[in-house]
């Protein structure tokens, strides 16, 4: 170590224990749209858009997404994203309230698929506005298969999620 550095700090983020687990599958389960992060093909640069988001009757996440989106090819091009979930509360800082990073995988789902009816019908449970488009052709079902989270559940409260611990 050089006198110009500073020793490695040690990870301020916990694993997980019980009660993170817990809180991430709340926040998983609560959750009714997200922030998807992916990133654009043709520049390779990072781009954000607000998703409807819900659970598949198996439990893992899933979203329901038009071919007009930009994400559809982003996703597409690179299935590797990221989905923000969490609400701020009424009262107190915004950075004080429980959300959770999920990075995921996108996987679609073909119209054909056999699973497709399933997921229709428990995606209409938690959305069901979602009646008046859901079965128009440009819309399909993304699982976003999980690979990691992070949770940040208060000030000073920070745990990493391995993708077992989410299910």
């Amino acid at each position: 170590m050089s006198a110009n550095s500073a020793p490695p700090r040690p990870d301020p983020v916990s694993a997980a224990d019980d009660a993170a687990r817990a809180q991430a599958r709340a926040l998983l389960a609560g959750a009714n749209h997200a922030a998807l992060a992916w990133t654009d093909p043709e520049t390779l640069t990072p781009g954000i858009s607000r998703i409807g988001f819900g659970l598949a009757p198996e439990g893992g996440p899933l979203t329901l997404i038009s071919a007009l989106a930009p994400h559809v090819a982003a996703l597409r091009a690179h299935p590797d994203c990221a989905v923000m979930l969490g609400e701020v509360g009424a009262r107190g800082d915004a950075l004080t309230h429980p959300r959770l990073m999920l990075r995921a995988r996108a996987e679609f789902i073909t119209a054909n698929d056999p699973s497709r009816a399933g997921l229709r019908a428990e995606w209409l449970k938690g959305h069901p506005k979602a009646a008046l488009y859901i079965d128009f052709a440009d819309f399909s079902f993304v699982r976003l298969h999980p690979v990691s989270a992070l949770l940040n559940a208060g000030f000073a409260r920070a745990f990493h999620l391995s993708a077992a611990d989410l299910l």
